[in-house]
């Protein structure tokens, strides 16, 4: 197959067709050449080495050897392929035909498979074998230790997990110890996410929202980050949570009109999102529920939601608004698919799975949450 082009000869009587053959055999092959009818030059072009066809070229126009009228054919020869802008290259050489196909085939499957490995994903033993969800998780609100709990999962049973862990913060959260020693905290915190993590399905994902702790000086989004990556998951993007405004009462300036020591303020908080063995997640299309406005707007990483107005009724002091799930639910998980809170507190993301017709599991310490949670449900 070759891609043929055709340019009017004008004087055609004037014109050195032999010679400008003549000048020009070294190109010929079944790839490319092109002859001479009465009043036009006819190209047959598939591959060619241009930039040596390109100086060739110039070197006719410059030498002398043909006429003038036969330059202008020359000139017009050259410019007709120099206008292709659409080819492919192989071994130096411009390939004007099916080099879209070649490119697609060629190599597919391990390019597919390189383009699935990250650097510091490599040598993680995931299984590719998802498993069910037992029946008496299913659907249910638990209230007991997470780290305890989901040790009796089996691996790979849950497609998305969504949760935002306790702030440590110095809130009055419930009866646990939320003002923990931060080593305490930490070992505490990735022990659960370590079972959240075995517990993913392959191909599932881990969504953390969470605020650095920015008056004790702790990026906390960043050492989720990294335990999550030092575990072979797959950083899949932030998400910015725009909440427009500031509870002032943990603020100060630090230095007014200083640079002594400035305090920084801040109007949100981060959604962290991880993806246990590869990006695409399976799923039935038919099952996705996220609209065209909806995946267009989403899918720009910064969310603005304001905040929850309805903690004091619900009796817990840090919750993230339903909103908020809503999205990651939509945009990050199919109807039916399982969806984990191991910090379920009073029950935002089970509330919201239920309504999109998503299995869940929530778990929380506390006895009163996972009440309120329940009542959230019936």
């Amino acid at each position: 197959m070759v891609k043929e082009i055709n340019i009017p000869v004008e004087n055609n009587s004037l014109v050195e067709k032999s010679k400008i053959i003549n000048l020009f055999d070294s190109f010929f092959n079944d790839e490319f050449s092109f002859s001479f009818t009465e009043n036009q030059a006819e190209i047959q072009l598939a591959v060619l080495d241009y930039k040596m066809f390109q100086r060739t070229a110039n070197s006719v126009l410059l030498n002398g050897a043909l006429n003038e009228e036969s330059k202008k054919v020359v000139q017009n020869i050259l410019n007709s392929i120099t206008s292709i802008k659409s080819y492919g290259l192989k071994s130096g050489k411009r390939v004007y035909v099916d080099y879209n196909n070649e490119r697609k085939v060629q190599n597919r499957k391990e390019k597919e498979e390189k383009r699935q490995q990250f650097y510091y994903t490599k040598g993680n033993d995931f299984s590719k074998i998802n498993n069910e969800i037992p029946k008496e998780y299913e659907n249910e609100i638990i209230c007991g230790d997470s780290q305890n709990i989901l040790s009796k999962l089996p691996d790979n049973c849950i497609d998305l997990v969504v949760t935002s862990p306790p702030y440590n913060f110095g809130l009055e959260y419930a009866s646990t110890a939320d003002t923990n020693h931060w080593e305490t905290y930490f070992e505490k915190l990735f022990a659960i996410f370590s079972e959240c993590i075995r517990v993913l399905k392959y191909g599932g994902r881990a969504i953390i929202n969470v605020q650095p702790l920015f008056s004790d000086y702790i990026p906390t989004h960043h050492l989720i980050s990294n335990f999550f990556i030092g575990k072979k998951m797959i950083w899949k993007g932030e998400i910015l949570w725009e909440k427009n405004n500031y509870n002032c009462k943990y603020t100060a300036w630090g230095s007014w009109k200083s640079p002594s020591n400035p305090y920084l303020k801040y109007t949100w908080e981060f959604l962290e999102i991880f993806c246990k063995g590869e990006l695409k997640k399976t799923g039935n299309f038919e099952n996705a529920d996220i609209t065209d406005e909806e995946f267009k707007k989403w899918t720009v990483g910064k969310w603005s939601i304001a905040p929850e107005r309805n903690m004091k009724e619900f009796g817990h002091p840090a919750m993230f608004p339903e909103e908020l799930v809503l999205r990651a639910l939509k945009l990050f998980s199919f109807r039916n698919d399982i969806v984990l809170d191991p910090f379920n507190g009073v029950g935002t993301t089970t509330a919201v799975a239920k309504i999109l017709k998503r299995r869940y599991l929530g778990i929380d310490i506390s006895e009163k949450y996972c009440k309120t949670a329940k009542n959230r449900i019936k």
